[in-house]
């Protein structure tokens, strides 16, 4: 990963709060995201599959999609957001009148039409079978996928075009370049 800036020219857009308000994990991914996508994601439509904790439910008790979403927005990003069973009051609720910043999708297709990123926040097997080529054509490009679950097949996703990080898992190609690495 390249070094942080010594200091914030060039990145201004970045808010260090997002990052020291977080968990570490969530906290490098919410500086990939960020440092991967042009340095900004300053109005930048990104879809978050899932908001609940785990899957086949719509708990949000310690669900990492809180703070992931509170750091996006904080840097800027609007959330399209999409859960097969967490309602929008509920997420209203976890996100503490940020819902300026936030759009509760029914569908995953209207969450991800135009959207400049894709983060999964929930390992619903839904996300599995979906057509990404299909959600890729309907993305901006660059797309980036951010799996945040470790749920979807990353060599499929970058054969299509994506650019994919993945927690845990190596870098990216596109992604090393834009580091330096």
């Amino acid at each position: 990963m390249r070094p942080l800036p010594t200091s914030m020219a060039g990145v201004s857009r970045v808010s260090p709060v997002s990052f020291l308000n977080a968990k570490p994990s969530i906290a490098i991914f919410l500086l990939r995201m960020v440092l991967n996508m042009a340095d900004t994601i300053r109005n930048k439509k990104i879809a978050m599959l899932g908001f609940a904790f785990k899957k086949d439910t719509g708990d949000t008790r310690e669900t990492p999609a809180i703070d992931v979403g509170k750091g996006l927005i904080e840097d800027g990003a609007q959330l399209a957001i999409y859960d097969p069973q967490v309602k929008e009051d509920q997420i209203a609720y976890d996100m503490e009148g940020m819902m300026g910043n936030i759009t509760c999708y029914k569908t995953a297709k209207e969450a991800l039409q135009d959207a400049h990123a894709v983060t999964i926040m929930t390992e619903w097997d839904e996300f599995k079978s979906y057509d990404w080529k299909e959600i890729y054509d309907v993305m901006q490009k660059p797309a980036f996928v951010f799996d945040g679950r470790l749920i979807l097949d990353h060599d499929h996703l970058r054969e299509i075009g994506f650019i994919v990080y993945a927690l845990g898992k190596p870098i990216d190609p596109f992604i090393k370049s834009a580091e330096g690495a």
